[in-house]
């Protein structure tokens, strides 16, 4: 009356039937503890390089995965990186204006190597100096010099014309060496030039 294998095929299908959507939501978020920790470091940084606040960066961290996760099941790069720049718009950490840069774009590079020549940069120092960078050089110029993300990459990320991106760019390394060629900064002195 019964018979014991084809019960015994059920059974199997049954349990794997069972499995598979377990295995697949364990698959899922694999991918996205994946995603979160191939991220995670660089949203961070540059975060905390953007507000000078660690509690403040991991609020943004948060927010931004977020808000990646939210948008798309599986972020790439760029919309994770997409997410943060919406992040820093949404708390006032980024006002995207590169018309008219805080520094003449027009400045020698050559004029302030004299006072650099023969003397190494500590990384501190240099660190130290990119506090004194208005907000948006500073983006542009962790985007590009630290981060390694082409200029076209930028413009599209930020939605900005690759000539800004250029120009900014620029500036903000002029800004750097000028700020490096008059002596150590600090970050607060960066703080209080930028209230």
């Amino acid at each position: 009356m019964f018979d014991f294998e084809s019960d015994l095929q059920f059974g199997q299908g049954l349990s794997a039937r069972i499995v598979n959507p377990l295995q697949a939501r364990q698959t899922a978020e694999a991918r996205r503890r994946d995603i979160y920790d191939s991220h995670r470091h660089r949203v961070f940084s540059l975060a905390y390089y953007m507000t000078g606040s660690e509690p403040e960066a991991e609020r943004i961290l948060t927010e931004t995965f977020v808000r990646a996760f939210h948008a798309v099941p599986e972020p790439k790069s760029e919309d994770v990186d997409s997410a943060l720049i919406e992040e820093f718009h949404r708390r006032t950490y980024l006002q995207l204006n590169l018309a008219a840069p805080s520094t003449p774009c027009t400045d020698d590079p050559g004029a302030f190597s004299a006072s650099l020549t023969g003397r190494n940069v500590k990384r501190t120092e240099l660190e130290c100096a990119i506090w004194c960078l208005p907000a948006c050089e500073r983006l542009l110029f962790l985007l590009r010099d630290v981060e390694g993300y082409a200029p076209a990459a930028i413009a599209q990320l930020l939605n900005l014309p690759e000539s800004e991106v250029h120009r900014g760019i620029f500036a903000a390394r002029i800004l750097l060496r000028r700020i490096l060629a008059e002596g150590q900064p600090t970050k607060a002195k960066a703080e209080a030039e930028a209230a």
